[in-house]
């Protein structure tokens, strides 16, 4: 599951490329998937998936596990306080608003919603250790689909950069790769299996 450059991303036409300006990007990931039909939208994608698209093998779950009990420990987890928290909600403008799918701060597991557009949703996390922003985007290819996963990093305090360099090699050589074969398991259950009973029965 590789990591995409910078580039290929940023020339994607993306509402988060505005919406983000000025917050680094960390590092963005794709995987193709098999275009069945035309028009599958992203949000079609996540009703089809439960809005779990990402589940996480037996080894995420296992150092997930231990990065919250960590987390509890050291208060990691708390939330920054409302005066160095600003959510990336309040960069939405009113045409964002009104055509978010989702309603901006509702729960998403560990994250909260930001906006969900047909093909495009960004998520945020804030706690003591980084200030993240979480997006899927879906685009359709000739030949296929290809799903972007991009993680923007704006930093809290001096914890940040010492913690993203502890996690990294985690996110980067198991969490990640785990989580977007995932993405193709749901999307082949959602999309590939009934195309492909659908020909069995009508042959």
């Amino acid at each position: 599951m590789p990591r995409i450059s910078r580039g290929e991303f940023e020339r994607l036409p993306l509402r988060v490329h505005q919406v983000l300006a000025g917050v680094p990007l960390h590092d963005v990931w794709a995987v193709d998937l098999p275009r069945t039909r035309s028009g599958i939208t992203l949000d079609e994608f996540l009703r089809a998936a439960d809005g779990r698209p990402f589940r996480p093998s037996m080894a995420v779950r296992a150092l997930l596990s231990t990065r919250f009990f960590v987390g509890r420990l050291l208060g990691w987890d708390r939330e920054p306080d409302g005066a160095v928290h600003e959510t990336f909600a309040t960069r939405l403008t009113t045409a964002d608003l009104s055509q978010t799918l989702t309603p901006v701060g509702a729960p998403e597991k560990l994250f909260r919603t930001v906006y969900r557009f047909a093909n495009e949703q960004l998520l945020e996390i804030a706690n003591r250790t980084v200030h993240g922003g979480a997006l899927s985007a879906l685009i359709e290819t000739e030949t296929s689909y290809r799903l972007y996963f991009a993680v923007y990093v704006r930093s809290v305090g001096r914890l940040t950069p010492f913690y993203m360099a502890l996690i990294d090699p985690f996110r980067r050589l198991i969490v990640y790769p785990s989580l977007l074969r995932s993405v193709r398991a749901r999307w082949d259950r959602a999309f590939v299996t009934p195309t492909r009973r659908d020909r069995a029965h009508r042959q």
